[in-house]
């Protein structure tokens, strides 16, 4: 009886524990600064809108994120990506296989 209800217990913590890791999707909600050479920032909000600033220029636009790919349009121009989003980094790497690293700021 005792091994039955440590199991169950244990199933329980197991759930309780997965369900509250953050998404991906609340994740990527902030604004992110590139680690390059120019000054880049993007910031992403809960309504998919997002935009980035380069060299003190900002394009509006929106985004959605679908598990591990990343498709956003800014300007009119669409763009899809793999992303990897953590609490304080986010990567995204293009189709041609380049990656951009950003620090949560």
């Amino acid at each position: 009886m005792m091994a039955k209800f440590s199991i169950v217990l244990v199933v329980c913590v197991a759930l309780f524990l997965s369900a509250c890791a953050p998404s991906p999707q609340s994740l990527i909600l902030g604004k992110w600064e590139a680690d390059a050479a120019v000054k880049l920032t993007a910031e992403f909000k809960g309504d998919g809108t997002a935009k980035i600033t380069v060299l003190g220029q900002t394009l509006q636009g929106t985004y959605k994120l679908n598990g591990g790919e990343l498709v956003w349009t800014m300007g009119g121009r669409t763009t899809k990506g793999r992303v990897s989003v953590t609490a304080t980094e986010l990567q995204m790497t293009d189709d041609e296989n380049r990656t951009i690293k950003y620090k949560r700021i």
